[in-house]
């Protein structure tokens, strides 16, 4: 039985679908292993390729192979989705301008915020107002994007902002973490980095801390991904083993768990449309996230989140079961974001039962308003 060298699938080779279920495999051999080992150890033996552990480890080459082909470039496994946001945000110079969405996820705004504190500034431009970044491409060393935004679900024209940073020769960064990259692979627009929470979708089961960065191939991508290298090894925001084989595991099933939780989100965006206790409904028109302002206050907000029995009350997303959070409960989630805002992950449930529970909390809750 020959070789097959399955690691080297290639997306353009098959169906998405396929191509998560058979790339990042051992050799095909007889009596080999169907999934790479799980490489414990923190030191190698010397004159090897890697002597340390925390340069490099097999099962991160395995993930950051898959991940790389999905999104057409090279990927680097980070310890966590705020691991890999920091690595990418190194590549501003400390007193540097950076220009960002006025709403972002706040892990991301606290980090921007800090740099601010520090010296450097920040351009903020609501999402929908492409006029405003491309204007401010000329002061800035780096421009972040997030499509859609985290918690909002605004939606920004990648296309033209990343084609017109590129053209000036301004580094982009997108967090893909909500589309992923079934949705979207900014690198194909122009993106010089992407950054993904592994945590959400990528995994999927909300087992694991990790996140990624990925890069393009050319020389630009290289000299670009050997500094998001170097910050990982240096700060040593490395992750375990076990942890990425979780991940990698996660992935064989991400295009069933993303098509069954995108079809239920955009079930649940038309029905809550018409809901007589939604003011609001955000969703951006595909994928598996939305969220929606529940008519009243906070307070009332917060109910309905205590009153779902299906629906988990929780901080994070892109895991099988559906999540729903309010987000300004969190002193750092911008101001802009309203006080009613509740952002919903929709799961893999069935999307029925996902509606009887959401609907009874939101009627339910409204009809204990004074």
């Amino acid at each position: 039985m020959s070789d097959d060298p399955g690691p080297h699938l290639s997306p353009t080779d098959v169906h998405v679908d396929s191509y998560l279920v058979g790339a990042g495999r051992p050799a095909r051999q007889p009596g080999a292993s169907v999934n790479p080992a799980v490489e414990l150890t923190s030191t190698y033996a010397a004159d090897g390729p890697v002597n340390y552990a925390r340069v490099g480890n097999p099962t991160w080459t395995a993930f950051e192979e898959v991940l790389g082909g999905l999104e057409g470039g090279r990927a680097l496994v980070h310890a966590s989705g705020m691991g890999a946001i920091s690595a990418a945000l190194s590549l501003v110079p400390p007193a540097g301008t950076v220009l960002a969405p006025d709403q972002t996820y706040n892990g991301t705004w606290d980090l921007l915020t800090a740099f601010e504190a520090s010296g450097g500034t920040v351009l903020r431009r609501h999402a929908t107002d492409t006029a405003g970044f491309l204007d401010d491409l000329a002061r800035a060393d780096l421009v972040w994007l997030e499509s859609p935004t985290n918690p909002l679900m605004d939606v920004i024209d990648l296309p033209v902002v990343l084609g017109a940073a590129r053209e000036r020769g301004v580094p982009s960064v997108v967090d893909n973490t909500l589309p992923t990259p079934l949705l979207c692979r900014p690198l194909t627009l122009g993106a010089d980095v992407v950054v993904h929470s592994v945590t959400k979708y990528l995994a999927g089961h909300s087992d694991v801390v990790l996140g990624a960065t990925v890069v393009g191939t050319d020389a630009r991508g290289q000299a670009i991904g050997e500094r998001l290298r170097l910050h990982r090894t240096l700060h040593g925001a490395i992750a375990g083993p076990l942890e990425v084989y979780l991940a990698l595991r996660g992935l064989r099933t991400l295009a069933l768990r993303f098509e069954r939780a995108s079809a239920s989100a955009a079930e649940l965006a038309r029905r809550l449309a018409d809901h007589a206790f939604v003011e609001r409904v955000r969703y951006p028109g595909s994928g598996a996230m939305l969220a929606i302002d529940v008519a009243g206050d906070a307070a009332a907000a917060e109910r309905v989140c205590a009153a779902t029995t299906l629906w988990l009350h929780s901080t994070s997303l892109g895991g099988v079961e559906s999540q729903l959070e309010r987000r300004r409960r969190h002193p750092s989630e911008p101001l802009g974001v309203p006080e009613n805002l509740l952002r919903l992950s929709v799961g893999i449930e069935h999307v029925e039962d996902l509606w009887r529970d959401l609907d009874r909390a939101l009627c339910e809750v409204s009809a204990s308003r004074p």
